[in-house]
């Protein structure tokens, strides 16, 4: 499918600011970049680099007063996400050196925590795919999801304990858990078509087979269509904007429509 997606954003600011964006999608195995649009307001200079784990980054400086800023995509999207039962988990001495980095524990998902709550929940299950599928149905029915139940701190210990969150922990959980596992997993951000209500939108990926596959425990059946903006560690390498002052978010929208049927280029 081909979808047209928006997102537009207002600050108020009371001195300049920095700050860096992450709102530029690229190409990837499952999307096409067929169209983009960037615009700010008041127009100011932008550096834009790529981090560490490939995501396109936009730095300036935001001045005082009304921050605006809008991208718009066109892009071809996967209907579907990919599914291989038996592809077998990949062994730590031949994962790729730039996978090793999502074995470890970061600041979200205590994997190192969670061996023995992993190893429970995996069971005797054969060393493939079906391990993570396990671990992303466990949460599916173990956890439930509760608007504003967690904030910018919840981490996936958290999200065990309390047994409720929103998608950011449901993705922070099952990473921790499969990082326990010596499983390698990774947060995606992006948006997703028929999201409700629409937002921004938080799942993970595992290694398996010598490549990633998309798993979000939020749904009962993984949906397709997808937009993926950024990849990380956990949501402190993820999040759309991170600004280094006071900040006041005035407004936040965000639209995914079929091609030519909704708010999009």
């Amino acid at each position: 499918m081909i979808l047209d997606a928006t997102c537009q954003l207002s600050y108020q600011i009371t001195e300049d600011v920095a700050v860096i964006f992450m709102l530029r999608p690229r190409t990837g195995v499952a999307q096409s970049i067929l169209h983009e649009e960037f615009s700010i307001y008041p127009p100011v200079p932008i550096l834009e680099f790529t981090d560490v784990y490939g995501n396109l980054c936009q730095r300036t400086t935001m001045p005082a007063g009304e921050f605006q800023i809008s991208v718009r995509y066109h892009v071809d999207v996967a209907d579907g996400i990919d599914v291989d039962p038996n592809a077998p988990l990949t062994p730590m001495e031949f994962l790729p050196t730039d996978v090793i980095q999502f074995l470890l524990p970061s600041r979200y998902c205590q994997s190192d925590m969670m061996t023995e709550m992993a190893r429970s929940i995996v069971g005797n299950l054969p060393p493939n795919y079906s391990q993570v599928w396990e671990i992303h149905d466990w949460i599916r029915r173990e956890i439930t999801y509760v608007f504003e139940s967690s904030n910018a701190s919840t981490s996936a210990v958290d999200t065990l304990a309390s047994r409720c969150g929103v998608c950011r922990d449901f993705a922070h959980l099952g990473i921790a858990l499969c990082r326990a596992m010596s499983i390698p997993a990774r947060m995606v951000v992006g948006f997703l078509h028929e999201l409700q209500p629409m937002d921004l939108h938080a799942w993970f990926e595992a290694f398996i087979g010598g490549r990633w596959y998309t798993f979000d425990a939020t749904q009962p059946n993984t949906k397709g269509n997808r937009i993926v903006i950024a990849y990380g560690r956990d949501a402190a390498d993820v999040a759309l904007a991170t600004i280094f002052g006071e900040f006041q978010l005035n407004r936040m929208f965000v639209s995914v429509n079929p091609a030519g049927t909704g708010d999009g280029v």
